[in-house]
């Protein structure tokens, strides 16, 4: 049954609020680039270089252009996927328990997995957290196919229509933008439908979402959010995903 709902977002995809929080300074709007264009060249390197074939690229450069990411900063980041000499990143998950116990996922794109490895764990040990092994984390969490639309660019109402319309499951919306979720095998079908009736989108991801939260008080929450903070600000961390939740 499709349903209509509020919720907070608050320890769902980390990665997800950074991207879209407004008054980044220099450094931090670099980084977050660099995040944008590594995923732009492994999608462009392991499939089509046009976008309208290739459903990953296409994701990553709308997610680039919502980010404000310069037009050549794109192109540049499709040209590295034609270089012979372009180091081969692999995508590689993470999973462990941080402080207080909550379930921690972390996926990266790499060069050197030793080097990325040994850095997740020691952000892990330094926050009272463990690094465990695939699968340790992963059964807190389930995966969905997430699109996200700014909600500048169109109301609630309009969207869930048009989300029903697309076959997706659920629609949700607060301040900053409308999260669409559906099966994580449909989101391409889902959004090539959205896409006749929207023409910017936030993000479409598979994205890991928590089937329970672990509730914590400001402080607790706090303190834990810091450490995911401090994974996401590694330059090999993609995304960061975690099941907490701050209690009213």
């Amino acid at each position: 049954m499709f349903s209509k709902t509020r919720f907070d977002m608050a320890g769902h995809s980390h990665w997800a609020g950074i991207k879209h929080k407004k008054g980044r300074v220099d450094k931090e709007r670099s980084k977050i680039f660099s995040k944008l264009s590594r995923e732009i060249t492994v999608a462009a390197k392991l499939g089509d270089k046009d976008p309208d074939m290739n459903h990953r690229l296409r994701s990553a450069i709308q997610a680039a252009r919502a980010a404000n990411m310069p037009k050549d900063n794109i192109e540049r980041a499709i040209d590295k996927s034609k270089l012979n000499d372009q180091s081969n990143f692999e995508e590689i998950r993470y999973e462990g328990f941080g402080n207080y116990k909550i379930a921690v996922i972390v996926e990266t794109l790499t060069d050197n997995k030793n080097r990325t490895a040994s850095k997740i764990r020691e952000i892990f040990q330094k926050n009272g957290g463990n690094l465990g092994t695939q699968g340790s984390a992963s059964h807190n969490f389930k995966q969905l196919g997430i699109i996200r639309v700014n909600t500048e660019q169109i109301d609630s109402e309009k969207m869930l229509e048009i989300a029903i319309n697309s076959g997706a499951d659920e629609c949700f919306s607060n301040k900053s933008y409308h999260e669409i979720h559906c099966n994580k095998e449909d989101i391409y079908d889902v959004k090539k439908i959205m896409e006749k009736k929207i023409n910017n989108f936030l993000s479409t991801n598979i994205e890991w979402y928590p089937l329970n939260k672990v509730n914590l008080n400001k402080e607790k929450f706090l303190e834990a959010n810091k450490f995911l903070e401090t994974l996401e600000d590694h330059d090999d961390v993609q995304k960061v995903y975690s099941n907490i939740e701050m209690l009213e």
